[in-house]
């Protein structure tokens, strides 16, 4: 499915990323790469999807470099566990969805683009499907991420413990 605001998503399908892990470069602050997070712990960070769903579209990806969420230790999991109840509070106080969409893709083959664990987290809102993308087959994204990512900051602010 195409956009019709497209974040040149094509080009980094095809080799247009940096070198290195995209979300190694995210948790480094590399000037590389799009820094599109939301909330840090000290075992995890939270961004926004670059290339979203839908507006608030997270990625929850540890610190470590891990590839399979059986890699994760005891105390990874149970952070993960309180840090995924925050992002949908979050989400629910900043659009309030009406359900989620919450899983990893592992593997290329299971539509992993990158190779580093990641939980994502999309919102989902009644009557997503309009005209545009029946008939057009294109996705229409009604917020720019950044916009998306200053509300969700000071959500996670206002909420984080």
């Amino acid at each position: 499915m195409e956009y019709f605001f497209n974040f040149d998503k094509l080009g980094y399908l095809k080799g247009g990323r940096p070198e290195g892990c995209i979300l190694c470069l995210v948790k480094d602050g590399s000037d590389q790469v799009e820094r599109l997070v939301v909330h840090e712990t000290e075992r995890f960070l939270v961004s926004l999807n670059l290339y979203p769903y839908n507006p608030g579209h997270l990625l929850v990806f540890p610190r470590r470099h891990v590839t399979d969420v059986r890699e994760l230790d005891g105390a990874e999991k149970a952070e993960l566990t309180a840090l995924t109840d925050l992002c949908l509070d979050a989400l629910e106080r900043a659009f309030s969805p009406g359900g989620f969409n919450i899983g990893y893709n592992m593997g290329l083959v299971a539509g992993a683009s990158i190779d580093h664990l990641h939980l994502h987290i999309i919102p989902r809102f009644p009557r997503e499907i309009g005209i545009v993308e029946l008939i057009a087959g294109k996705r229409v994204l009604v917020q720019d991420p950044l916009e998306t990512q200053d509300r969700l900051r000071k959500v996670f602010a206002e909420i984080a413990p």
